[in-house]
């Protein structure tokens, strides 16, 4: 018998990692300070969780320019999309498996 929490992907037990998909979700792009302050975290521990989510190819980023300022922006990619939904789809059903 397949445990009922089988599908629940570990990589986003994490608040952070949970917070950073769920706004990238929604969002297009978002540059690395709207994340920062959303989340309420400080410079290095987003960055380590972006780097880890990086480094699963679920999110990637790309360059710009705010006038002369350069900006980091963030965006899902289709696996970080898909590996996010099917976990959101385990965590639903796991809830309408207890009712």
């Amino acid at each position: 018998m397949k445990s009922i929490i089988a599908n629940i992907n570990k990589f986003f037990e994490s608040r952070v990692r949970l917070g950073i998909m769920s706004i990238l979700m929604i969002h297009e792009k978002v540059d690395f300070n709207t994340l920062k302050d959303t989340l309420k975290l400080t410079d290095g521990n987003l960055a380590s969780h972006l780097r880890a989510l990086e480094n699963k190819k679920y999110i990637e980023y790309s360059k710009g320019f705010a006038g002369r300022k350069t900006q980091t922006f963030y965006k899902a990619t289709d696996s970080g999309k898909k590996a996010f939904s099917e976990h959101i789809d385990a965590l639903e059903q796991l809830i309408k498996e207890q009712k």
